[in-house]
């Protein structure tokens, strides 16, 4: 019924996907359904949802277009997710092509008669195989319709749903309430449809993404928050859908204005945060790591610790943090050759990863723009991209090195962006494990400082960057203060919370 992520270039884009009912009267080799989609208000995209009979399967295709602008630079964008299920809902394979500029990413899954899945992702030319098993209960597009009409006839009924995302290739456990009849405006008409709000849990909080149903189960408007503003997809005819919109500008809804200037004294120091969060259903939206600590404070409040020297231990390395993986291939010949010539004579690791990272920062010779995520391996051939590609490529030349790293999203603070001043705007980075801590190595920006503020950690794949960075609309700053600041207005009485690592 929909794929709850399609990346786009900084944030994720749930496609809310429709479909026809079908019975044997249905003589219609396929099915199509057009949406339009609207950020805010301003169409910026489109998509086309494909429902088909074959024999005893059914066959879903959505495919969802549109161009994205970064520093004024516009990037096309397609994703175009394939479902196939036997005509009771039960998964049998599925595919994703994600296509944004000249990278294209490719996830095709079967089902095996073990109950088994075979996954072959492929990410700039790498083809990686695996088996693993099927997450029980899980359902795919097919799967998803026939849960949601059948709970359509109950309102007030709330309902389990585990559906598999294929662009992060894991089940995903929603909570569904059936909320009712409600009559629903459209541009030229107005439809009575039941609205169900579907809620998925996650460590930094939970996501709601509201939909409108007819009476044969076919979405005909769906709504969620994306960048803290409001994001829409409502069936109309091909015309609409495919009629020109507007480049959709992520990076001015990414940015976050900073309530300072933070000179590179204060970069040096150890600086404290007071954030706020608009979103009440963000219960986690930052992490603890051996450089930050975070405290809720109540009331959508956050206080951020953020030190340049290490603070108490926070998870171990595990042997997946030096494992490659279709993001992160370090097991490569091309990643292992760079990696031993910029690791040199190097012997201890601290010395190893400031050797990769001041190499990666001089390897990639242009700044891609138009570059949406690409893997370590594109980045090691093609040598462009942003701090995303310095990021990947990085952590993976650190585990070509055995040295458990993993990718950081969050945010950094620059003096300017564009044409906007002082501000955190979207940004990754690596951890390393060394002498029993982990320790952050930034080549984008050349070092560390405590203008970073880390949102996740993961092991390179786009959904954690897309899935973290779509908070970013619903956080504020309402304060920053160096160590020295607090200390003087508390008399010396007193470091905040974890202030213990600041001297270390």
């Amino acid at each position: 019924m929909r794929s709850w992520i399609a990346p786009l270039l900084l944030v994720p884009m749930l496609c809310l996907a429709s479909g026809q009912t079908w019975s044997e009267t249905n003589t219609s080799p396929t099915d199509t359904t057009w949406m339009t989609v609207l950020l805010n208000g301003h169409k910026i995209g489109r998509q086309e949802i494909q429902r088909q009979l074959i024999g005893n399967t059914v066959v879903t295709t959505e495919t969802l277009v549109m161009d994205v602008t970064r520093n004024g630079q516009t990037v096309p964008y397609t994703n175009i997710s394939r479902s196939v299920e036997t005509a009771d809902g039960k998964p049998l394979s599925f595919s994703m092509r994600t296509n944004i500029s000249a990278n294209e990413t490719a996830i095709d899954g079967t089902l095996q008669p073990d109950g088994q899945l075979q996954l072959i992702i492929n990410v700039g030319g790498d083809t990686r195989q695996t088996v693993t098993a099927w997450p029980a209960d899980a359902v795919l597009a097919e799967g998803q319709r026939q849960a949601m009409l059948a709970a359509s006839q109950h309102p007030g009924q709330v309902y389990p749903l585990r559906i598999y995302n294929q662009a992060s290739q894991q089940a995903m456990d929603l909570s569904v309430d059936v909320l009712g009849q409600e009559r629903v405006s459209f541009p030229n008409h107005v439809e009575t449809l039941s609205h169900q709000r579907e809620t998925l849990s996650r460590p930094s909080g939970s996501q709601e993404v509201d939909l409108w149903l007819d009476a044969q189960g076919n979405i005909r408007k769906g709504s969620l928050s994306m960048l803290g503003q409001p994001l829409d997809m409502i069936a109309c005819d091909q015309a609409c859908a495919t009629a020109p919109g507007e480049s959709l500008d992520m990076m001015d809804s990414a940015l976050i204005d900073s309530p300072r200037l933070l000179t590179p004294d204060m970069l040096n120091d150890y600086l404290t945060y007071r954030v706020h969060i608009n979103n009440k259903e963000m219960v986690r939206p930052f992490i603890n790591t051996d450089e930050q600590d975070v405290t809720d404070l109540g009331h959508g409040e956050w206080q951020i610790n953020v030190y340049r020297s290490v603070i108490d231990s926070h998870d171990p390395p595990t042997a997946a943090d030096t494992a490659p993986n279709a993001w992160l291939q370090s097991d490569s010949p091309i990643i292992r050759e760079l990696a031993d010539t910029a690791a040199g004579d190097a012997i201890s690791k601290e010395h190893v990863m400031g050797k990769l990272s001041a190499f990666v920062n001089r390897y990639l010779s242009q700044h891609g723009l138009d570059i949406g995520y690409a893997s370590a391996l594109e980045v090691a051939r093609n040598r462009k991209g942003n701090c995303m590609e310095y990021a990947v490529l990085l952590a993976a030349m650190a585990r070509a090195e055995h040295i458990p790293a993993r990718v950081v999203v969050g945010m950094i603070y620059t003096d300017r962006y564009g044409h906007k001043s002082r501000v955190f705007v979207p940004h990754a980075w690596v951890m390393a494990w060394i002498r029993d801590r982990w320790h952050s190595f930034d080549p984008a920006a050349t070092h560390f400082d405590t203008g970073h503020i880390a949102l996740d950690s993961s092991d390179g794949n786009p959904w954690h960057f897309f899935n973290a960075t779509s908070e970013l609309g619903d956080i504020q700053i309402d304060s920053v203060n160096t160590f020295s600041e607090i200390y003087n207005h508390s008399g010396g009485a007193a470091v905040p919370n974890g202030g213990g690592g600041a001297g270390r």
